[in-house]
């Protein structure tokens, strides 16, 4: 098979719909998380992985030694849209079949990308503290999420995506921005909820809403944990008035400071579904 032809395969793949199941969009409603298994081919998680690794390596800015990094510089390496630096990283953000998951969990006409983010946790990294991700984004409504790709096997001993069940509905926290603070503060908040902390095979993505708390474990392994993200954004949800300087920040940075009141469209939030 020539390269081009494999190359043609993969695309597919990352294209063509996934047969989502009642049950899961049930179980998204309801816990606020859900995770996917076979979801991306080892084949694509391999070929993209490589790509998306070295565009990670490539734009990164944090080398300072690891203990003398901060709670949040510890947790992880954060690239944002790098499907701006690279047609090959677009195509994978852009995929249609992750993006039509997203849709069908929400229950909306479509999505926008906020944006991509991959987080590299490196070996010794720390721990990523308790928090919910909607603190720092300024929108009008809950139907924002994310999928979290492992781009290899996620162990325990890696630190994989753990989620206080059924906590997107806590208004506890909310004003909380990640850290040793909110670690200490959700931790006993979040004691009422089931968590769900398992590892991630080869392939299996999560999807969590905007306000569901989770956190993930140090990486005690040896190898970097790999993870690729994207945030999606109900295609109609309206931009509001930034409430702390992140979410002006974010305003500014992903919305391209669109008025507030108006459809969260700038020229970084194209419809991919």
């Amino acid at each position: 098979m020539t390269a081009h032809s494999e190359k043609t395969i993969l695309l597919h793949q990352l294209n063509e719909p996934f047969q989502l199941s009642d049950e899961a969009i049930a179980f998204y409603r309801e816990n606020g998380y859900v995770k996917l298994k076979n979801v991306l081919s080892a084949e694509v998680l391999a070929y993209y992985g490589e790509i998306i690794t070295d565009w990670v390596f490539k734009l990164n800015k944090l080398t300072k030694p690891m203990e003398e990094r901060t709670t949040y510089e510890k947790a992880f390496l954060q690239i944002m849209n790098m499907w701006r630096e690279n047609e090959e990283v677009k195509e994978f953000v852009f995929s249609k079949r992750l993006a039509q998951i997203a849709t069908e969990l929400m229950g909306v006409s479509g999505v926008r990308l906020y944006h991509d983010q991959a987080l590299y946790k490196e070996p010794t990294g720390g721990i990523t503290p308790w928090h919910a991700d909607q603190f720092y984004w300024p929108l009008s409504n809950p139907n924002t999420i994310t999928v979290w790709i492992p781009l290899q096997d996620t162990p325990m001993e890696m630190g994989p995506l753990a989620f206080a069940e059924k906590s997107q509905t806590v208004e506890i926290g909310r004003d909380m921005e990640i850290s040793d603070e909110s670690e200490a503060l959700l931790a006993e908040t979040l004691k009422q909820f089931s968590m769900n902390d398992t590892p991630f095979a080869l392939g299996e993505v999560s999807y969590h809403a905007g306000w569901t708390y989770h956190r993930a474990g140090a990486n005690l392994s040896g190898k970097p944990r790999k993870v690729m993200t994207m945030i999606y954004m109900d295609k109609d949800i309206k931009v509001i008035e930034p409430t702390n300087e992140y979410r002006m920040a974010d305003w500014q940075t992903w919305l391209d400071s669109k008025p507030v009141g108006s459809i969260a469209d700038g020229k970084l939030n194209p419809i991919l579904y």
